[in-house]
């Protein structure tokens, strides 16, 4: 059975509150705060970023594109991304291209 999803309350960086439909991993919303930080979220991306570029540089390509897909639940309270399939079979999509 697939998780269910609800929307929260997200606070960004800059203060600003936004709604954001995240994946129940059964948690009671009683134990959360008024509003949730997406700091985990921007995290996650920049790390999985700098492992790909790090690993991309070593490959040394002409040409690159990378696509990855996030689902953002709430886990103990606090925002996590979950990398997901998207809409091909793969979690991580990357095309690598030599040559001029």
């Amino acid at each position: 059975m697939d998780p269910k999803t609800v929307i929260l309350p997200v606070r960004l960086s800059s203060g600003k509150i936004i709604q954001v439909q995240v994946t129940d991993l059964h948690v009671e919303k009683g134990f959360l705060p008024e509003t949730l930080s997406f700091e985990g979220i921007t995290t996650a991306i920049e790390e999985i970023s700098t492992a790909i570029t790090e690993s991309l540089s070593k490959a040394k390509p002409s040409k690159a594109s990378v696509e990855f897909g996030l689902e953002v639940a709430v886990e103990a309270g606090r925002l996590t991304a979950l990398l997901v399939k998207g809409s091909g079979t793969a979690t991580l999509k990357i095309t690598l291209e030599w040559g001029e």
